[in-house]
């Protein structure tokens, strides 16, 4: 898959997600067959402030290799000069314009998922951003009720400049609730000739491979499928190059991706950003156990505790 001048090495892409995707756990993902991995959204007006945890934040190494940015904000220029900052200090591959974020804070500054409802100004941003960088722009957007309403936006994106544009099928009122109705990726499919990339709901290798022939999408973005889970993009691509479904992660395997995450979090000096008890219950989720597991680390202020009790955990499963 291509999205501008970057190859990537396959279709399946880490979702940015804020408090989850940072450098440690996008690592992790690459390792487990994630093709392409974008940061948490970084707020523009961060970064043009100085922001220190932001730059953080947007941070990559070698043993990520490529790597996109994500950006949010309401301001055409603001974003626009955000854009070129972190092409030049941090030099991301893509940079990706957050226009898709439900969350009621982010939508009352005017960003997020409330740019579509000014089309206008994110018509302007995604322009402005595409000037202001050498490297590709690409959108993340959820959809209207009206699917021609979306499609309509999404041919707007293009023409603005953008290099690939990827359709989480909720509307933002729905936030994560019911079902991605992936009708309307389809249908921007068929419209466009920049890559389109499909999102929500995503969690097995049958169901990605049904997608992406329903759809014609280029790209699959699997987001909190991924939470605690690394491994479900190994399982999606062994799928999709030969049908067979492997079963989830066990136990062992959980915690032995829990402790590499762990080791990283502390290598990237991270692991004083992040709650360690709330990221460790992503490996345990559907695991006999795991809410006496949750319990037992809520005071756990290090990564070797964690690790004695994830293991008494298996050994009782």
């Amino acid at each position: 898959m291509r999205i501008g001048k970057v190859r990537l090495g396959g279709n399946l892409l880490l979702a940015p997600m804020a408090e989850v995707t940072n450098l440690a756990y996008r690592v992790v993902c690459r390792r487990r067959g994630a093709s392409f991995a974008f940061t948490e959204m970084v707020n523009s007006e961060a970064i043009l402030h100085g922001n220190r945890k932001s730059y953080q934040m947007a941070s990559s190494c070698a043993d990520e290799g490529i790597f996109g940015i994500q950006i949010f904000g309401n301001s055409p220029v603001s974003m626009a000069k955000a854009a070129g900052i972190l092409e030049n200090t941090k030099f991301p591959s893509i940079i990706d314009i957050n226009a898709g974020c439900p969350s009621p804070r982010i939508r009352k500054t005017g960003a997020g998922s409330m740019l579509m409802e000014k089309p206008d100004v994110l018509e302007n941003i995604v322009r402005c951003v595409v000037e202001s960088v050498t490297v590709p722009v690409t959108v993340k957007i959820r959809v209207f009720r009206d699917v021609s309403q979306t499609v309509e936006l999404a041919s707007r994106l293009e023409n603005a400049g953008a290099s690939a544009i990827t359709v989480h099928g909720r509307t933002a009122t729905q936030q994560y609730s019911g079902l991605a109705d992936h009708l309307y990726a389809r249908r921007i499919k068929e419209e466009l000739s920049i890559p389109v990339i499909a999102n929500g709901d995503i969690r097995n290798g049958a169901f990605a491979a049904q997608l992406l022939e329903y759809t014609g999408c280029d790209g699959l973005m699997i987001g909190r499928a991924a939470m605690g889970d690394p491994d479900v993009f190994l399982r999606i691509e062994t799928f999709l190059e030969n049908g067979t479904e492997f079963p989830s992660a066990d136990c062992d395997q959980r915690k032995n991706r829990l402790e590499e995450y762990l080791k990283l979090l502390e290598s990237y000096g991270l692991e004083k950003n992040v709650n360690l008890a709330a990221h460790s219950a992503w490996f345990t989720r559907g695991l006999a156990g795991s809410r006496s597991f949750r319990k037992s680390i809520q005071n756990v202020k290090n990564s070797d505790g964690i690790i004695s009790r994830m293991e008494v955990l298996c050994s009782e499963s």
